[in-house]
């Protein structure tokens, strides 16, 4: 297996981790105490492409494989997760959904304004009791002819307010179960749509994470995304591909609070001597390192499958369930390795580990990786 990165791969990497530096760093903690939106930073990616990396260039995308995507997430998010989430719904969520299940309408009409950043989505699936369990949708859309009407709550939705578009997983027939499900583009604006108030966060506090609810909206009949009763798969396929992003997310966490760390041990003294040249500091330093390129063989392997057509929901969840767990760990170490500087802001890496949390948690929890993992391997 070659995991040799191209010439095309290092310039979409190496233009990433510029732009995270050049246009990121620069007030990333402001943006953390005050819970702001890096909306500038946001319209920015979208001009240089970073929001429909996947997507046909038909409608305005990049028309990259799932590498490039990766890449360009890690060196995201190795500086701003904040940011990097924004990257990762809009693409792995929104626009793949879109451009692999939506009608050549929808794409025109939603899709093309998605892959520039002229518009930004969000991805609707989690309730208040259907967060794990997806297939207990309560929000419903009932068919009346030529549209639906739906009504129901969902739960921290990534680009909650800041969003133009809205994917909506909804229950049509209650009796079919998950057969019953479909998925709606619903319009910022529409009557009956309200966005509640912004949730205050542990991490990914820049982030715009709110609550929906919908009250009797009107949705036309050609905002439903593919046949009656598609909803649940739909939303499936597109969480399978959605987790190698946030895989790539964990890692970027984990590689930049390792960067930080090895950086901080060549500078901080101790005992007459800079700590890298103490054991102590140096194994911690090689464990993180190793668990990081663990990581991204893991995260690679997942994207290539994607990329070559093969099923990708093990590799994914295999990537994002480890993935998250070394981000966790190596950003806790990272923080050792600074000290009490650690726990101060200026430093980055207590930022960082609070990020890291969320990747273990949103789109699957690690509890639900293991259950994709299991029903997997048991089949064999």
């Amino acid at each position: 297996m070659d995991f040799n990165l191209t010439e095309e791969h290092i310039m979409i990497r190496d233009a990433a981790r510029d732009f995270a530096k050049a246009e990121l760093l620069d007030g990333v903690i402001e943006r953390d105490n005050e819970q702001r939106f890096p909306t500038e930073q946001i319209k920015k990616m979208g001009e240089l492409g970073f929001l429909g990396m996947m997507a046909s260039t038909e409608y305005g995308g990049g028309g990259m494989d799932t590498l490039s995507y990766v890449l360009a997430m890690e060196e995201i998010s190795k500086i701003d997760a904040s940011a990097s989430v924004v990257m990762s719904v809009n693409n792995s969520l929104v626009c793949w959904g879109l451009d692999t299940y939506g009608s050549p309408e929808q794409k025109e009409k939603y899709l093309t304004k998605l892959t520039t950043g002229e518009s930004i989505g969000a991805f609707c699936l989690s309730e208040p009791e259907a967060g794990s369990d997806a297939t207990s949708q309560k929000t419903t859309a009932i068919d009346k002819g030529d549209h639906y009407i739906l009504n129901g709550t969902k739960n921290w939705i990534t680009n909650g307010g800041t969003s133009d578009f809205y994917l909506v997983i909804a229950q049509t027939d209650r009796e079919k179960k998950h057969r019953g499900i479909n998925a709606f583009i619903v319009e910022k604006g529409w009557e009956g749509f309200e966005i509640g108030p912004k949730e205050d966060k542990l991490g990914i506090r820049g982030s715009d994470t709110h609550s929906l609810i919908f009250n009797d909206v009107k949705v036309p009949k050609e905002n439903r995304i593919g046949e009656d009763g598609f909803g649940f798969k739909f939303a499936m396929k597109t969480l399978a591909g959605g987790r190698i992003g946030i895989a790539a997310q964990a890692l970027g966490i984990a590689a930049g609070a390792y960067e930080l760390a090895k950086k901080y041990s060549k500078e901080r003294k101790a005992f007459g001597t800079e700590i890298m040249n103490h054991q102590a500091i140096a194994f911690k330093l090689a464990d993180m390192h190793t668990q990081i390129e663990a990581a991204r063989m893991l995260v690679y392997k997942a994207a290539r499958d994607k990329d070559n057509h093969e099923n990708y929901d093990l590799s994914g969840a295999m990537a994002k369930l480890y993935a998250s767990q070394v981000a966790m760990e190596v950003t806790v170490e990272a923080v050792q390795v600074h000290g009490g500087n650690g726990f101060v802001k200026e430093y980055h890496v207590e930022r960082l580990m609070r990020d890291a949390k969320i990747t273990q948690i949103y789109e699957g929890t690690s509890e639900i990786q293991k259950i994709v993992i299991s029903r997997a391997i048991l089949k064999e």
